[in-house]
């Protein structure tokens, strides 16, 4: 689909204010004062998913959280936009590839500035589709937003990011990322504090060795006192295999047949199962 509108387009399926306070939706659905200011009577047409479900939104409000939208919106004609580069005066735009739920999250939070914390595991899935969204369209206090809803979670439900939930920021994300980063801060502490390491983890970790640096890269972030870490180099203390048995074992109950998807790879689907494996608390599993 072009982004320009097809002639017919009256013909998809609008959306209106009223339906951005879907009980299903994580945002709180009033109206900022902050935003407010930004409701000038200029409105732009965003038409979203394969059957092209129309939402017409305040084109100051979108192109002022957006910068990928203001250099569509706002023409300028020293920039040079390449295959995004609008016609003037055109005041429409085709997002065919993004689910038509997660843009509607995406409106929600555009006109109330709020999203709800996560009360359950499930309610993680449409964050971190929101979450991808919101870097396309470079919408950076959005994208922090979900980071800190994220953690929330994590932090409230005493649980970590399963592995799923991992691959997924992984496939879809760079290396300098703030959701990633979160993520693989709170492995590496529920890895570091415990005593076996799950299986399914101990393969992720041999097949990805980008994961593996990353954890001890987050570990180096606490800055450890020397002091609290036990040196095996002093022969006059015991330490390691003598004191305590060898190296901490891989959790094998349950998880020889946990089957993990190199990180590399990509997962197509957050929904497409249980994050971890059996007795394994993560990701509010238990």
């Amino acid at each position: 689909m072009d982004n320009e509108p097809e002639p017919q387009q009256e013909q998809k399926k609008e959306k209106s204010l009223n339906q951005y306070a879907s009980n299903r939706a994580p945002v709180d659905c009033a109206i900022s004062d902050s935003s407010l200011r930004l409701l000038t009577s200029k409105m732009v047409d965003i038409y979203v998913g394969p059957e092209s479900a129309h939402w017409p939104i305040h084109e100051r409000l979108l192109c002022y959280h957006s910068p990928f939208f203001s250099s569509i919106f706002y023409d300028d004609e020293k920039k040079d936009y390449g295959e995004r580069r609008p016609s003037r005066g055109n005041k429409s735009y085709g997002l065919p590839e993004e689910e038509e739920y997660t843009f509607e999250l995406l409106v929600g939070w555009l006109y109330s500035r709020s999203l709800k914390t996560p009360k359950v595991e499930k309610d993680i899935a449409p964050l971190l589709d929101l979450y991808l969204l919101s870097e396309k369209l470079e919408m950076k206090k959005l994208s922090l937003d979900i980071v800190d809803a994220v953690r929330e979670y994590y932090h409230t439900s005493n649980t970590y990011p399963g592995l799923r939930r991992l691959q997924y920021v992984y496939a879809e994300t760079d290396e300098d990322n703030e959701m990633r980063e979160m993520m693989v801060s709170s492995v590496a502490r529920q890895l570091a504090t415990g005593d076996k390491i799950p299986m399914h983890w101990a393969k992720a970790l041999q097949r990805n060795g980008q994961l593996a640096l990353d954890i001890i890269r987050a570990i180096q972030q606490w800055h450890l006192e020397e002091r609290s870490i036990p040196d095996v180099r002093d022969g006059s203390i015991e330490r390691g295999r003598a004191a305590k048995g060898g190296f901490s074992a891989v959790d094998r109950e349950g998880g020889e047949s946990v089957e993990t998807v190199d990180t590399n790879l990509g997962v197509e689907s957050i929904q497409s199962g249980t994050s971890d494996g059996a007795g394994v608390k993560s990701d509010g599993e238990e």
